[in-house]
């Protein structure tokens, strides 16, 4: 069971939320504020570092030597192959039709299925990307800043803009 520290400083609520003990950590995993991120269900490997104000979600898989900078969010479905840089803000997504209701009750997930991603051995992905689900990134592919990723990305090619597009 998880425990929850809600505590105040200067009128402002914050609420510690732990890794919790279904993360299967590699050696030499480093969290930089441990007491500031989400961590549950997911497995991380060996000497991978994980920026403040992210959020890990069950079934993802991140490999080793990776790095994840803060406020960054990787869903259910995401596997980051070896040596992946993940910059500020980048977020994933799990589902093509996203809803939050089904006939009028809330869903459950036995509404919808994930649809998983994968960016492959020593990809880049610049801050504030948007990675759309059931795509593939390339080993070595560069993703440019504030792109929007909709489709799988080559090896070791360089793609920016909204749709994310080929530079080189």
């Amino acid at each position: 069971m998880n425990i929850y520290l809600i505590y105040v400083i200067h009128n402002k609520f914050f609420v510690y939320m732990p890794i919790a003990s279904s993360v299967a950590l590699g050696e030499r995993v480093q969290v930089f504020h441990p007491d500031l991120v989400n961590l549950y269900g997911c497995q991380i490997g060996d000497d991978t570092k994980i920026g403040t104000f992210v959020e890990i979600q069950k079934g993802a898989t991140i490999g080793a030597r990776c790095k994840i900078s803060s406020h960054s969010f990787i869903c259910e479905g995401v596997t980051l192959e070896d040596e992946v840089f993940i910059g500020h803000g980048v977020m994933f997504t799990n589902d093509k039709v996203p809803r939050a209701a089904n006939h009028g009750a809330l869903q459950t997930e036995s509404d919808w299925t994930v649809v998983s991603t994968r960016v492959c051995h020593g990809a880049s992905i610049g801050s504030g990307a948007a990675i759309l689900c059931g795509v593939t990134i390339g080993a070595g592919a560069v993703v440019g800043a504030g792109a929007v990723v909709t489709r799988d990305v080559g090896v070791g090619v360089v793609v920016a803009g909204v749709p994310a597009r080929q530079l080189r």
